[in-house]
């Protein structure tokens, strides 16, 4: 698992409040746009009951297996791969009838035993709601980002706040939202049919402080392009009005995956308010890195292990990954300071347990990178580990 996640640059969890508001076109149009901008992209359709991404890009067929047993996606065109709990399934129209643990199983498998290789953007569409798909993708791919879709109108709108508040419980970041069906334009005056109201998304995004990547129109051809499997970007006949808000919203997500680099730094080095770290000059000491899936966790507090590290004369002598005790208030501090760690390494962490730390004498450091326990530590005992912005700072 660890291994493909460190291939894939960048995650896109794109997901709703409520169905019917065009997430999967959303998700399947940014793909398509994102890999005809020279991007390598996988597309992964976790909607496990009601898959819809192969009807839209007219993909049909079973997977192939390679020699390793591992899934070979559907290759739609040189830079864009697919997969799909359909091409699974030998009718099209069977219903998959799947509880949870086996529906969070397949998503991991969909992430580790499948052929991916080195991509830039992996897009992921979940099914609408806050259930056990986007629960499971939130705990299987830790530094996933959420785009959020909606449409103007308050029924949708309620069910979006919703999905936002979701993000924040599962601390998964939220890139952004994005308003979609903003409005018809009129195919003989020319003007804009506010359909499902208009707006409504911007007013949401800013009451709910979270970005707006942008509005994409309610656009039938777009619609019948769908249900023939074939998609329009790149057609001529694709209606300039929806090409444009297209190409503003995959702008817009390109800019917040990768902000500018500051000047005279190097890809490895681009965090925010970056600052490189002094190691410790004691002999002999313990670190503690929280972990999801071999990598540092972004959220101190919702790691799944600790991988603690004990150093002696400058070098790593041993690495022992430890599960922590159920979280609560003041319960890690004590934990990680009962097992003799003299410092903490971290993507993001609440004031109040800096606090609790620094009065047990352990040293806290956040913004770190997502990276492996032993690269970090190495990092750090080099004197080139360099951290950014406390992501979790609350």
């Amino acid at each position: 698992m660890k291994d493909q996640l460190r291939r894939i640059r960048h995650k896109l969890l794109v997901m709703s409040g409520k169905g019917g508001v065009g997430k999967s076109s959303v998700a399947a149009y940014l793909a398509l746009g994102l890999s005809q901008r020279g991007h390598r992209v996988g597309l992964l359709d976790a909607d496990l009951h009601g898959p819809s991404i192969p009807n839209i890009l007219g993909i049909s067929g079973m997977f192939q297996v390679d020699e390793e047993k591992n899934l070979v996606p559907h290759k739609l065109h040189e830079n864009l791969e697919v997969v799909s709990i359909q091409c699974l399934l030998e009718d099209p129209d069977s219903a998959v009838i799947w509880r949870g643990p086996v529906k969070h199983g397949v998503i991991r498998q969909f992430v580790s035993e499948v052929q991916w290789g080195d991509l830039d953007y992996l897009v992921i569409d979940c099914p609408p709601g806050t259930g056990d798909e986007p629960l499971s993708v939130a705990q299987v791919i830790p530094d996933a980002h959420a785009v959020i879709v909606t449409t103007p109108q308050e029924v949708a709108l309620s069910d979006v706040r919703k999905s936002i508040n979701f993000c924040r419980k599962v601390h998964l970041p939220i890139l952004g939202l994005v308003e979609n069906m903003n409005g018809l334009v009129c195919p003989h005056c020319g003007e804009s049919i506010p359909l499902f109201g208009s707006e409504g998304g911007k007013r949401t995004a800013e009451r709910m402080n979270v970005p707006f990547l942008g509005s994409l129109p309610f656009e039938p051809s777009v619609v019948e392009a769908g249900d023939s499997g074939t998609p329009l970007l790149g057609n001529s006949d694709t209606p300039s009005s929806f090409l444009e808000k297209l190409d503003q919203l995959l702008s817009t997500v390109q800019e917040r995956c990768s902000p500018p680099l500051p000047e005279e730094k190097t890809e490895e080095t681009a965090y925010k308010d970056q600052k490189e770290v002094p190691p410790m000059e004691k002999e002999s000491f313990k670190v503690a890195v929280p972990t999801a899936n071999g990598l540092l966790c972004n959220h101190f507090g919702h790691c799944e292990r600790f991988a603690v590290v004990r150093v002696q004369e400058g070098r790593i002598v041993s690495l022992e990954e430890l599960t922590p005790p159920p979280h609560e208030p003041g319960v890690l501090p004590r934990w990680i300071s009962e097992l003799g760690v003299s410092l903490v390494i971290a993507g993001g962490m609440g004031q109040r347990a800096i606090g609790l730390f620094q009065e047990r004498g352990v040293r806290v450091i956040t913004g770190a990178p997502p990276l492996d326990p032993a690269t970090l530590v190495n990092s750090y005992l080099q004197g080139t580990l360099v951290t950014g912005a406390n992501v979790c700072d609350h």
